[in-house]
Formats: C-alpha cells, sequence, structure tokens
C-alpha cells in the first residue's frame, strides 16, 4: 500500500536539505527509499530549487484533495452543475463550456456520465432529446415549389450570407394538431430567437406583418431572410416592402430548396429547442404570450458553442448597440 509523507518526514528532509545531506542519508534517516526524497524534491521545490517543508505540505495536501476518488469533483460543483441542468436544460457541452470560461476544468463526458448515474432518472428528463437518438434517411426529392409567386432560390442568395454575417435571418412557423401557428425567427449568426403566436394561423398577409413588427427595431442591420415554402409566407413580397429601407439594397426573403431543411438549419435547430417546452401534442391556446416570451428569453440566455459559450442576448444586443 502507497504511503506519503508526513508533515515530520517533510521536516527533517528541509532540515537534511540545510545540513548538506545527500539524498541518501536523508532517506536513512526518515525510513523512506532515496527516490522518494528525489521525488519529494522534484515536486515540491519552489522556484527558486529551495525546499521549505510548509510549502511542501500544502501543495501535498492540494493535490491529495485534488486526486482523491478519480478526481472527484466537490460536492458543490455537482450542485451548480444540477441546477444548470434542471433550472436550464443546459447541456452537458454548454455547462464545460461556461465552466471552463470560469476557470473550473471539466469534460463534457464526466457531466453526461453523472447524468446516467443518476438513478432517479430527473437529469435525463432535461436532457436534449433525452438522450435518446434516432438517425433516419430521407430520399432526396426534386423542388416542386409552384405554390409562391414571385419566390426567390436560396441559390440567389449573396454568399455573404453564411452564417458567420450579422444581420441574415431565418424564419419558420411551428403548428399545432387545432391550427394554430407560431412564429419563429433566428439570426444565424448569433442564434437569437423571437417567437410570437399568429393569432390568424397560417394567413400569408398577418404572417407578413407580424414577421415586419418583430424585426422592425432592428431593420438597420437587417440584410437576408430564409425561410422554407411554405403558404404562411406566400406574401413576402409585403416582408420586403415593409422591412426595406431607402437607398439601401432590399431586404429579399429566400427560399430553401423542398425537403432540404439542412438549408436552414439554424431555424430547425431553433425549433428543436422550442418543442422542448412546447410539445407537438400540445394545443398553442394554452400558451399565453407572456409564457412564450419566457421561453423565448430562456433560450436567449442559453449559452451557444458557436458563441464562445456567450448567450445569444448579449451577442446580439452588442452587434445592434
Amino acid at each position: 500500500m502507497m504511503k506519503h509523507l508526513t508533515s515530520e518526514q517533510r521536516y527533517e528532509i528541509y532540515l537534511g536539505r540545510k545540513r548538506g545531506w545527500s539524498k541518501s542519508r536523508i532517506a536513512r534517516e526518515i525510513g523512506v527509499h532515496p527516490t522518494t526524497v528525489g521525488r519529494e524534491l522534484q515536486r515540491n521545490c519552489n522556484s527558486n530549487g529551495e525546499y521549505v517543508w510548509l510549502n511542501a505540505q500544502t501543495k501535498s495536501e492540494a493535490r491529495k484533495h485534488g486526486l482523491q476518488g478519480n478526481h472527484r469533483k466537490p460536492p458543490e460543483l455537482w450542485w451548480r452543475i444540477e441546477q444548470m441542468i434542471l433550472e436550464e436544460d443546459w447541456s452537458p457541452a454548454q455547462i464545460a463550456g461556461v465552466l471552463r470560461k470560469e476557470g473550473i476544468h471539466i469534460v463534457k463526458q464526466t457531466i453526461y456520465n453523472h447524468v446516467h448515474a443518476d438513478t432517479s432518472g430527473k437529469l435525463i428528463a432535461h436532457m436534449p432529446h433525452e438522450l435518446k437518438y434516432t438517425r433516419r434517411t430521407k430520399n432526396l426529392r426534386p423542388t416542386k415549389a409552384t405554390n409562391i409567386a414571385n419566390r426567390t432560390s436560396i441559390h440567389e442568395r449573396p454568399k455573404e450570407a453564411d452564417g458567420t454575417r450579422f444581420g441574415d435571418w431565418e424564419m419558420d412557423t411551428i403548428v399545432d394538431s387545432f391550427g394554430h401557428a407560431i412564429l419563429t425567427l433566428t439570426e444565424r449568426s448569433t442564434n437569437f430567437i423571437l417567437m410570437q403566436k399568429l393569432p390568424h394561423g397560417r394567413k400569408a398577409i398577418p404572417t407578413a406583418r407580424t414577421v415586419a413588427k418583430l424585426l422592425f427595431p432592428y431593420r438597420n442591420t437587417l440584410r437576408t431572410i430564409t425561410t422554407d415554402n411554405g403558404c404562411e409566407f406566400a406574401a413576402h413580397l409585403e416582408i420586403t416592402r415593409l422591412l426595406s429601407l431607402k437607398n439601401r439594397e432590399k431586404v429579399i426573403v429566400y427560399f430553401a430548396d423542398s425537403y432540404c431543411s439542412w438549408q436552414k438549419g439554424a431555424i430547425e435547430n431553433a425549433n428543436k429547442l422550442i418543442r422542448k417546452y412546447i410539445s407537438k401534442k400540445s394545443n398553442f391556446d394554452d400558451f399565453s404570450d407572456k409564457r412564450i416570451m419566457e421561453i423565448q428569453k430562456k433560450l436567449n440566455r442559453r449559452p451557444r458553442e458557436k458563441i464562445d459559450f456567450d448567450t445569444p442576448k448579449k451577442r446580439f444586443f452588442d452587434k445592434v448597440a
């Protein structure tokens, strides 16, 4: 069984060094192997090569605490991590990224292991997809978008709108089985999300006016909007008219190819996050405007790996300011 040096032994090493004794003699005096003394001096001398027994004991105790139980993390840290999961629904990658910025090193797999070890199951319920993943394959189909007049294809969108430039947006709607709809918008470079219920369902003109109302405060930075071929976006020219400023390029709505959701991946990912709070079986009438706003705020204060674990809210308003 491995034995650690005691504070008395370290004091004897300190005195031996002061007397000019060799490592072998010091080792005989304290009853250890000479390599133990050599390793002790190598690990616990200060930057000047001096060995102070009290400092050496402090360093040893600190290492012992850090290594106890196979690098076991303190209970306070696990409590904080669990609160991030239970209250904010943050993923292990987001938690690890935020803690790393605070100087606390923990890898996401360690957090996943902690979640799997939770026998109550309360942590798994707040994980992305509840740790259940399915991979589906889809057959590619040709674009048949003929339901929207004067549509502009995504293939005509400027190359600069690659997701890194600020001011490029994506939009979509989520619907329930009762004909209700919620409009969702996200700014591609910051993942900032806007949401609002559509009181008139998926009617094109009211939807266009709602889009314009949500984006109107940010029209000075607005560049492009990308969406799918849903009938609710048929009045895209009205969106362009309401949001375009004089003496500037028009804000054009670009349409993705049919069955190509990856062409607007930012809003698809945003909708997945929203569905955690508003399931497909929900009746949107059960969600007040206040509750919709609470969900929006919660998602916008969620750290994202894409923006170095900053929050969408902070990054977005830093750019707008």
